[in-house]
């Protein structure tokens, strides 16, 4: 009988290398005569370079060579644009992008000025500090509206203000929904910055062979084939002539698809100059002004909405601090702007945003990428009116739901994919009533809150809705092969940072070739493995990739099967055999079973002839690409205890129902899920980036920048139901970002429904128990703190 491996909660293929530390990391990449590098940063936020005096650093034994701006000569350069302008009118874009090393003039803290290369690290370091930089400093911008006041000085000289971008979007006529609507709730958010603090911070090695004219890189990536097609380029080399490796990588969550870093840009020209092996691994400090970030924007948001609850327009305006340069282009505030829509029925809209140039680190995506500020919007509007109108804030969200016959739903304005946002498919109220009943909303109303509230206690329940737009294209491929000794290799362009994709694609290879999942070999983000991909991001591993997999893995099965005919002299037909255990076999016949190692063989003759119009060996390479990104959605719903001396809080209780089409393995998506609201927690309640007038980070170490601990990050409690997508064979949606994105909206709602003041609103995240004692205080007139509207 066919074993079934689709869907099944299998335990991870990478986990016995990564748990006996036999998984390879950048950092383990030690090779003979390397030297390594550290950076000199600009320790100003906005500084013209009136002078570098390198001379004490070059004369420090141990110390290779040292590079400023100059010194790069023709091979000095910027960033490339990794998203361009999308379709949508009278949208523009500043593009700005960020230097190789800084030259004339840096723009934020971190930003690299000098390159030193060491016999070793400490050697490096020490001569960093040995260089003398003259700055002229510069006033700086650190808020983005302020950033656009008249006399603001400017960012970048060649520009007339501080704008980066400003774009439009809009269906129907907001101005006319808003004159029939019987209620407009006006209120102001605001979504500071965090950083994504991956366990493994950035590295990158590079080795230069000069006899065999080939260049390797071993890079923290989350785009292999891209990083070595541009670097390819920029060193003037053919694609094949650079090997890019991104092996295991301890976390990406966004900010390592960045393309390109400077680092990248200057450690392969760097090992060609000198003709030595380079390395440089990103310390902590550096990673909080050097690696990019994420989340700042303001909103001005209203929402119009008849008595009984029902949508009819909402119009939102924000500012989205875009930090000093804009390499990423719009995706994040494009993101926010779609993702507020949310699940709900919006027949006039419109959105504006203006994208701002500051002197802050550089703004890219991070789990999330933008959904989370649309989501916060919505659900905090949804929150106030339902307030107003004396609704169940379930009810109101029951009511504006958009029913599952009207799908796929087409929303009139652009997506990041550059498509029209549609939502494929969907079926929310179940996903609604199956939170409803894991967080036990009745009885929590009933009974546990009125008993908390006589114990003297603060408990609150909290439950929002999300979707969350996933599996972009433009493409991934694969390549499939069975070898001669009965395993399979799988080769894909697309690199892997923990998403379980080294048991997830063998699962879905596994289905069609009936090879057990331990017999199947994944090779991820090694080009010189598999030439053509673009990058794990957005959502879309598992829908992109996937689906080149599984065509790939259909090939091979056609392959085996007809070479299993020609086996069996023609007696049998393909309907009439099986694969079984790494085995093709006519059904019920195990006795003549071939193990598909020997019909390997078998196609790749020693000797005679292969057939015209036939190919040797059981491998096929194939590709998808979707015609636009699948919707994925979902409820989160919590219960929160607070100290009303101390406003910490105590997570009861969480809940998360997900619908992310068919489900290749539950166990590694329940994964995905825990470790988004983590991310999600830390960043409602605990994480924060501090930054003061001058544009420096008060918290910039582990020491002040406040991460959920084990004991903060609650016991989840996930369920699923399945609402295939019609635009890929499998079915399947993404799931990366959806436990992140909800979080924000769902602690404000639940901490305002423990404290039960009257009229007290939250309309801010990041909170922290200081924060929150400080907006009670003000709600009560005790205080000074300030919030938004």
């Amino acid at each position: 009988m066919t074993t079934r491996y689709f869907g099944q909660r299998i335990k991870r293929n990478e986990d016995p290398r990564l748990l006996t530390g036999r998984a390879l990391f950048v950092d383990d990449v030690d090779l003979p005569g390397m030297a390594h590098i550290a950076f000199v940063r600009s320790p100003y936020a906005h500084a013209r370079i009136k002078s570098i005096d390198a001379s004490a650093a070059c004369a420090l034994p141990g110390v290779i060579a040292v590079y400023t701006a100059e010194d790069l000569g023709s091979f000095w350069r910027t960033g490339v644009l990794n998203v361009g302008l999308p379709p949508i009118k009278n949208a523009y874009l500043n593009e700005r992008l960020h230097p190789i090393l800084a030259k004339d003039k840096v723009r934020h803290v971190g930003e690299v000025v000098v390159c030193i290369v060491a016999e070793s690290r400490y050697i490096a370091e020490d001569a960093a500090a040995h260089v003398l930089v003259d700055y002229d400093p510069l006033p700086v911008h650190i808020d983005p509206r302020k950033a656009l006041q008249d006399g603001a000085a400017l960012i970048h000289d060649d520009l007339e203000n501080n704008i980066a971008a400003h774009v439009v979007q809009e269906k129907g006529n907001y101005e006319k929904a808003k004159a029939k609507a019987d209620l407009i709730i006006k209120r102001e958010f605001v979504y500071d910055r965090g950083t994504a603090a991956a366990m493994e911070n950035r590295g990158i090695v590079a080795a230069w062979d000069a006899k065999a004219g080939k260049l390797t890189m071993w890079d923290t990536t989350q785009a292999p084939v891209i990083i070595r097609n541009g670097i390819a380029g920029m060193l003037g080399l053919s694609e094949h002539q650079v090997r890019l490796i991104a092996p295991f990588i301890g976390g990406g969550f966004g900010p390592k698809i960045l393309m390109f870093y400077p680092e990248e840009m200057l450690l392969p020209w760097i090992s060609m100059q000198l003709n030595i092996p380079v390395k440089w691994i990103e310390d902590r400090a550096e990673n909080f002004y050097s690696t990019t970030q994420e989340r700042g924007q303001h909103h001005e948001a209203e929402l119009a909405i008849m008595k009984d609850g029902t949508i009819v327009g909402i119009k939102d305006v924000f500012w989205h601090d875009n930090g000093a340069y804009d390499p990423y282009g719009l995706t994040v505030p494009i993101n926010t702007q779609c993702t507020l829509l949310n699940m709900y029925k919006v027949p006039d809209y419109y959105s504006e945003f203006t994208a701002v140039f500051t002197n802050k680190p550089i703004v890219s995506p991070y789990r999330g990428a933008g959904r989370q500020h649309g989501v916060f919007v919505m659900e905090r509007l949804l929150d106030a009116a339902a307030k107003e109108l004396g609704m169940d804030k379930v009810a109101i969200r029951r009511k504006n739901l958009i029913p599952p016959d009207e799908f796929p739903v087409k929303h009139q304005i652009i997506y990041q994919d550059f498509s029209e946002l549609t939502y494929d498919s969907g079926n929310y109220e179940p996903v609604l009533n199956r939170a409803l009943e894991m967080i036990e909303y009745d009885k929590f109303y009933s009974e546990l809150k009125p008993a908390a509230e006589k114990a003297g206690k603060k408990l609150g329940l909290g439950i929002v809705c999300y979707v969350e737009g996933t599996g972009i294209g433009p493409y991934e491929g694969a390549r499939i092969q069975v070898q001669a000794n009965g395993r399979v290799s799988v080769a894909t362009g697309i690199g892997t940072q923990g998403q379980g994709h080294y048991t997830s694609y063998a699962q879905i290879v596994a289905e069609q070739l009936g090879v057990p999942v331990n017999q199947i070999d994944l090779v991820t983000g090694d080009t010189d493995q598999f030439h053509w991909g673009v990058g794990t991001f957005a959502s879309r591993g598992a829908v992109v990739a996937g689906n080149a997999i599984h065509a790939a893995a259909l090939r091979v099965r056609e392959k085996i099967l007809a070479k299993a005919i020609e086996e069996f002299e023609g007696e049998v037909t393909a309907d009439k055999l099986e694969l079984v255990d790494g085995k093709v076999q006519i059904l019920g016949a195990p006795e003549t079973a071939i193990p598909l190692g020997v019909l390997a063989q078998k196609a790749n003759p020693m000797r005679g002839a292969v057939k015209p119009g036939t190919e040797p060996g059981l491998e096929a390479t194939d590709y998808f690409g979707p015609e636009m990104g699948t919707t994925a959605y979902g409820v989160h719903a919590m219960i929160v205890e607070v100290d009303p001396d101390t406003m910490m809080i105590d997570i009861q209780k969480y809940a998360v129902v997900h619908d992310c089409g068919e489900v290749i393995n539950p166990l590694i998506l329940d994964g995905q899920i825990h470790g988004g609201v983590a991310q999600g927690l830390g960043n409602a309640f605990y994480e924060q980036l501090v930054f003061d007038d001058m544009g420096q980070i008060l918290n910039a170490s582990f020491m002040d920048y406040l991460l959920p601990a084990a004991q903060d990050v609650p016991r989840m409690d996930t369920d699923h139901t399945t609402t295939p997508s019609p635009l890929n064979p499998m079915g399947v949606k993404g799931a990366g970002e959806a436990g992140a994105i909800p979080v924000g909206p769902l602690v404000a709602q639940a901490l305002e429904d423990a404290l039960n003041m009257p009229g007290f609103e939250i309309r801010e995240i990041p909170l922290s128990p200081l924060r929150l004692w400080q907006l009670t205080q003000e709600h009560e007139g005790h205080g000074t703190a300030t919030t938004p509207g």
